[in-house]
């Protein structure tokens, strides 16, 4: 890819780990064909980095705070759907990869990536093709495959409760048991067992395959 100088590719990046960030940064900036014109450490601020400097690509950690980056995926695709964005997370499960591509993201590249495989991502993602890491594409063809009982999760979504509902929304938005207790003012124990009931009342066995469901049912806020 050669292009002029002021052709380069904006680039925003969204890590709410300041060693990584500066590390892409550093690989981006070594690069003439890119320039990082924003950085941010949540998925509020990358919404605002997005909206202020209409990046074409923005590089998204899926575990921030405040808004993690599958909640921040959806909206940015929503309002800017022709920005291109790049899950970068240690997340190898295959609800947790298949949520991501849902919610909207173009590649998906694990954090234990070599530079030279997050380039050739980058590029592809550019040029309109879509990029999984090697190590991550297999289990998403076998997901879609398989494929999922509409009817059967349907009819589970009707058994929750009000509370299961809001709990699982929770969940979907990165929050750990301690911190909905204390959100919701009840006992860590009763998480818990909310938590162990929505798993089975949905067939459902991790925190990954619980977010995929959220996002299909609409509950994260779009």
């Amino acid at each position: 890819m050669v292009h002029d100088m002021d052709k380069k590719h904006r680039i925003v990046i969204a890590e709410d780990h300041t060693i990584l960030r500066e590390g892409l940064r550093a690989l981006f900036a070594s690069n003439q064909d890119f320039e990082v014109v924003g950085e941010a450490e949540n998925g509020h601020e990358a919404i605002r980095c997005v909206e202020e400097l209409i990046p074409e690509l923005v590089l998204m950690d899926l575990s921030m705070p405040r808004l993690n980056g599958m909640e921040a995926i959806k909206e940015i695709k929503k309002r800017f759907p022709e920005i291109k964005i790049i899950a970068l997370t240690v997340h190898k499960t295959e609800d947790y990869i298949i949520a991501t591509l849902k919610a909207g993201a173009d590649g998906y590249v694990l954090k234990d990536a070599t530079q030279n495989e997050l380039l050739t991502a980058v590029q592809n993602v550019l040029e309109g093709k879509s990029f999984l890491s090697p190590s991550v594409s297999g289990k998403v063809i076998e997901g879609y495959l398989e494929g999922r009982d509409p009817e059967q999760t349907s009819s589970s979504w009707d058994t929750l409760t009000d509370r299961e509902r809001e709990i699982l929304k929770l969940i979907a938005e990165g929050y750990k048991n301690k911190q909905i207790a204390e959100y919701l003012f009840i006992s860590y124990k009763t998480v818990e067992k909310h938590r162990s009931n929505l798993m089975k009342k949905l067939r459902l066995h991790n925190t990954a395959a619980l977010t995929a469901y959220a996002i299909e049912k609409g509950l994260i806020a779009e």
